[in-house]
């Protein structure tokens, strides 16, 4: 069998209420199913899933991992327009929760921590033929407004636009 995709996440957090209300809040996740005080269930605009990500709550004494110690590091969610990028980075902003941008040559992406430090990264796909060849790879600084000036606020990539994923 090979794997086509993630189909949802999960994390522990500490309080339900307050990671509901960032999510919803910042990547615009509706509640598909809520379980009051024990688990939520999210789901992302225009998703096939019957959730994306799933929060149980641990109680507000539940301690973060280290930095730097094993474990998941990050997950990457991805929107299908530059415009939608730019519209996360401002609610992210918003919330104090931006930590970091990148361009990483076949996307462009914002990097935020949730309410408990759980990091994750919101990313758009780069059209595919404009995939740079074996060049050195490595990130550079965002510049999103070279990149909307480049491919517009509206071109839809990647899943979204119903390209192979």
């Amino acid at each position: 069998m090979a794997v086509r995709r993630l189909n949802h996440a999960v994390l522990y957090i500490r309080d339900l209420d307050r990671a509901v209300d960032f999510y919803t809040a910042t990547l615009q996740f509706d509640i598909a199913h809520l379980i009051p005080g024990r688990a939520a269930f999210l789901r992302a605009p225009d998703t096939e899933n019957d959730h994306d990500l799933g929060l149980f709550p641990l109680g507000d004494q539940a301690p973060s991992p280290p930095p730097g110690s094993t474990g998941l590091y990050h997950l990457a969610w991805e929107v299908g327009t530059l415009g939608e990028l730019a519209e996360a980075g401002r609610r992210l902003r918003s919330r104090d929760a931006l930590v970091g941008a990148s361009d990483h040559l076949v996307s462009k992406s914002f990097y935020a921590k949730d309410p408990d430090g759980n990091e994750f990264e919101v990313m758009w796909r780069v059209p595919r033929t404009d995939w740079p060849g074996t060049e050195d790879l490595r990130p550079r600084q965002l510049d999103l407004d070279a990149a909307l000036t480049r491919w517009g606020a509206d071109l839809e990539t990647g899943a979204a636009a119903g390209s192979p994923t």
